[in-house]
């Protein structure tokens, strides 16, 4: 039959939802305490207790001294008769761990209620600990709760054994709750508090969106469809670019399911937010002109400009001009976002003008010449646009070619400008750590906004490199964060531990071939064969420089001071003034040294 204690113990194992051994520490702890307080020792004093977990029998030991003499103070003195009944190879002057007599009945009404308090703050630690530990693995996963309360602020929503909140910013615009109402969030954030684990939700965020669709998409949820990039604007509309990871696999069709069950199910979990599901394609500009669906895209164009970013201009026909920029824009900024490109939309009309307009400045006014009869079809066209005339779909046709023309024409401008400005950013690249362009954005501790900003640039290294070569393009990509985002972005650099790849070994010279150098004909004239030249990276070239690494020598003290360190010979500060010369009557190369008051008179170097 249980005991008392054992039915007690259990039930708070199973109400509070903790392992028996941390229960268990509570209470010795708690034993400990009231011990402490009960017969008035410090915290020097070694004492322990063992609580049986079937019977409840507590046994407190406490640390005390073997004497000689009478026992004077039997809280810190045993004699060794009674020490021996516990340790049998106990001696005089030895510290030996004996049972407390007595037992807890006998504790005083302070030393329970300490005891009561002690176990009592120890469970709730024990609680607040397991429920940190449980929810922190849910970060980033979706989970169910009902709605506590509704303030201005956030929305408190409860989760069986904790409680979480859903701030106004992570919640969908004009999206309302009632007590009682069931709900489904993401959860953003779990922080650990003195008053308990504080879980922050979110159903704003593009994560949700992102496990909602494996949840209710198998093929994501097993790997066959991978989920590209997702860019949202909660509460309005989202696009999702979605890739078949196996052949035979429609990955739009599956994740719109049979008349649109599985996309239709997480629009009305969204309140009834559109979504976009696009197949992504490595060729961007099909990736690109699919991304502004339902509009339909006549000709893209790429400009990978390596200091005002990655700029698409997208040509689409007259009538598609407002549908591709959607309400207020928003096609083309989730367009942009999904793609990582900003996009620059015009219409075959605007493309033409513009391409008219220029027609007698390099490099367009080859079109006159190339494309004469084109450029006068054109010309005509827009003088009768101009004037209110009806154009025909033909000579929309026609001035579609003429600025699709335009646009290949001034690409490969822009192609030549890009190469020779990449020549010159290579060179500056070249004295960053080499570590930080395998290291992605995500490594950086920045918010999730900051970090969504920076994503064109693909890695931590093109970060630094912008910072030293065109730091207002980092400004401009942050323009809609806050003001502070810059020196957040400096701090986390800073912060950052970059790692070091392997470089290859460095040559050393070869004893023979230094015992075989050629003779010098003047000790005042040092030739450094090859072996021996220290070679420092260059910290920025011009590309218009052309530098050859063969030529940068070792030619002043501080260089050769450096070289002597490297092979092992330098001392520090003591070092300069020396010259590596060939000695003949040894045969081998030589440290020597200028003499304190004597010019131009070199002495060999002693250790």
């Amino acid at each position: 039959m249980k005991s008392e204690f054992e039915i007690a113990f259990n039930e708070i194992t199973e109400q509070r939802a903790l392992p028996q051994e941390m229960v268990l520490e509570a209470l010795s702890t708690a034993l400990i305490s009231a011990y402490r307080r009960d017969v008035g020792i410090g915290n020097a004093q070694r004492v322990e207790a063992h609580v049986d977990p079937n019977t409840g029998r507590a046994r407190i030991f406490v640390e005390k001294e073997v004497v000689r003499d009478d026992v004077q103070d039997v809280r810190t003195e045993v004699s060794l008769e009674e020490a021996r009944y516990y340790d049998p190879e106990a001696d005089f002057g030895d510290m030996v761990m004996v049972q407390a007599k007595g037992t807890t009945k006998n504790f005083g009404r302070i030393a329970a209620q300490t005891a009561k308090q002690v176990i009592l703050q120890k469970i709730r630690e024990a609680e607040r600990s397991a429920l940190f530990d449980e929810f922190i693995d849910k970060e980033g996963d979706i989970v169910n709760g009902s709605v506590q309360s509704v303030s201005a602020a956030m929305v408190t929503i409860g989760l069986g054994r904790a409680e979480a909140i859903l701030p106004r910013a992570q919640q969908i615009p004009g999206e309302r709750f009632k007590p009682y109402d069931k709900v489904r969030a993401y959860v953003l954030e779990v922080k650990k508090t003195s008053r308990g684990p504080q879980i922050v939700l979110s159903r704003s965020h593009r994560n949700m969106l992102r496990r909602l669709l494996e949840f209710e998409v198998p093929e994501i949820y097993n790997g066959q469809i991978e989920i590209k990039n997702i860019a949202r604007e909660a509460g309005y509309r989202s696009k999702v670019a979605v890739s078949a990871l196996q052949d035979g696999i429609d990955a739009v069709g599956a994740c719109v399911g049979m008349r649109g069950i599985r996309i239709q199910n997480i629009v009305r979990e969204l309140h009834d937010e559109k979504i976009d599901v696009i197949e992504w394609n490595p060729d961007q500009e099909v990736f690109i002109a699919k991304a502004l669906s339902p509009s339909r895209v006549r000709a893209v164009f790429l400009d990978d400009d390596p200091d005002s970013g990655r700029t698409a201009v997208v040509i689409v026909p007259d009538d598609q001009l407002s549908l591709a920029i959607g309400k207020e824009g928003q096609n083309a900024r989730l367009a942009a976002k999904l793609t990582g490109w900003r996009i620059d939309i015009k219409s075959v009309t605007e493309a033409a003008q513009e391409a008219v307009d220029s027609i007698d400045r390099p490099p367009l006014n080859r079109l006159k010449v190339d494309e004469a009869t084109l450029v006068a079809d054109v010309e005509r066209t827009l003088e009768k646009k101009a004037l209110g005339r009806a154009i025909m779909p033909e000579e929309y046709n026609v001035m579609g070619r003429f600025a699709e023309a335009a646009q290949r024409v001034l690409a490969a401008q822009r192609d030549a400008a890009r190469r020779k400005r990449l020549a010159e950013i290579e060179a500056v690249k070249s004295t960053l750590p080499q570590g930080a362009f395998q290291l992605p954005i995500t490594a950086l501790e920045l918010p999730d906004e900051i970090i969504e900003a920076l994503q064109p640039l693909e890695n931590v290294g093109e970060i630094m490199l912008r910072f030293l070569i065109d730091e207002n393009r980092l400004r401009r990509m942050l323009t809609h964060q806050p003001a502070e985002a810059m020196q957040h972005l400096q701090t986390a650099l800073d912060k950052l531990v970059i790692p070091e790849l392997d470089a290859p070994p460095e040559l050393e010279a070869p004893e023979a071939e230094i015992a075989d150098a050629e003779p010098l004909a003047e000790a005042d004239t040092v030739s450094f064969p090859e072996e021996l030249v220290a070679y420092t990276e260059p910290t920025a070239v011009p590309s218009a420089v052309e530098v050859d690494p063969a030529a940068v020598f070792v030619d002043d003290d501080d260089d050769i001071d450096a070289l002597d360190k490297k092979k092992g010979k330098g001392k520090g500060k003591g070092n300069k003034g020396r010259q590596l010369v060939y000695d003949e009557e040894k045969g081998e190369m030589v440290v020597k040294r200028r003499r304190k008051g004597a010019r131009g008179e070199w002495t060999e170097w002693s250790e």
